[in-house]
C-alpha cells in the first residue's frame, strides 16, 4: 500500500506530498461493515410513505349486504371484507421508516476499508485547490480533466463552493459535497475521488477513533 499521494495543482502539475498514516488505513477486515453502511444509507433513503386502507378505514360497508341465511349465498356482514371487490387491504403496507441503525465503530471501519480500496484502485486524486476561471460546466470538466479524474467523479471540498457547485450542476456524473457527508456509499460510487487538501485533513480525522474525538471536544 502507498505511503503517501501525490498533490496537485490546477494545472495538473504536482505540488507535494500527502502522507498517509497506517491508522487510517484498513485492508484486512470491513468487507461486512461496508455491505452493513451502504445497505443502511439507501435504507434510509426511502421515504416509507406507501399506506393503504383496512377494512375499518374504508368507507362505506356498514349495512349487512343479505340476510345471515335463506338466500343460498355465503354469509356477508360488510362488502369493505378484504375478500370483497373495493374492499379493505390485508396486511398492506402503512407508513413507516426504513432507517437502520449501524454502530459508529463499524461506520468508522467501512469508511476506512473503503477509502483503502480506493486508494489500491488509484482512484483517489489530491489537489490543492479548486480554481475555475468561470463557474461554468466547460470549465468544471476541462479542469477535472487535467487533473485525470475524467468526468465521472465525487469532488470532496471542506467547505460549500457555489461557483464549483454551479459549474459541476449539469454534470450527471459528477457530485460535489463537503468531507463531513462523505460515506462509503459515495466513495465507492464514482470511478475517481477528488479531495481537495484541507477537505481530505478533515476527512482523515474521521478515519481515527483519536482524532475523531479530538475533533469532536473541539467543534463543541
Amino acid at each position: 500500500m502507498q505511503k503517501s499521494l501525490a498533490i496537485m495543482d490546477s494545472t495538473g502539475a504536482e505540488a507535494g506530498a500527502y502522507a498517509l498514516k497506517s491508522e487510517w488505513l484498513e485492508s484486512e477486515k470491513g468487507d461486512q461493515a461496508v455491505h452493513d453502511v451502504v445497505v443502511a444509507f439507501l435504507a434510509k433513503q426511502r421515504r416509507g410513505t406507501a399506506s393503504t386502507k383496512r377494512r375499518g378505514e374504508v368507507s362505506g360497508g356498514g349495512a349487512k349486504p343479505w340476510r345471515q341465511k335463506g338466500t343460498g349465498r355465503a354469509r356477508a356482514g360488510s362488502n369493505r371484507s378484504p375478500i370483497w371487490r373495493h374492499g379493505g387491504i390485508t396486511f398492506g403496507p402503512l407508513p413507516r421508516s426504513y432507517a437502520k441503525c449501524v454502530n459508529r465503530s463499524v461506520r468508522r471501519l467501512a469508511l476506512k476499508r473503503t477509502f483503502t480500496e480506493r486508494l489500491a484502485e488509484n482512484a483517489v486524486v489530491i489537489v490543492d485547490k479548486i480554481e475555475l476561471a468561470e463557474a461554468k460546466t466547460r470549465r468544471m470538466l476541462e479542469f477535472l480533466k487535467t487533473i485525470g479524474a475524467g468526468s465521472d467523479a465525487l469532488v470532496v471540498m471542506d467547505e460549500e463552493n457555489e461557483a464549483v457547485m454551479r459549474a459541476a450542476g449539469n454534470l450527471p456524473d459528477v457530485t460535489v459535497m463537503r468531507s463531513s457527508a462523505v460515506n462509503p456509499y459515495w466513495l465507492l460510487l464514482f470511478k475517481k475521488v477528488v479531495f481537495t487538501r484541507t477537505a481530505l485533513d478533515r476527512f482523515v480525522k474521521r478515519l481515527s477513533a483519536a482524532e475523531a474525538e479530538a475533533e469532536a471536544e473541539v467543534e463543541a
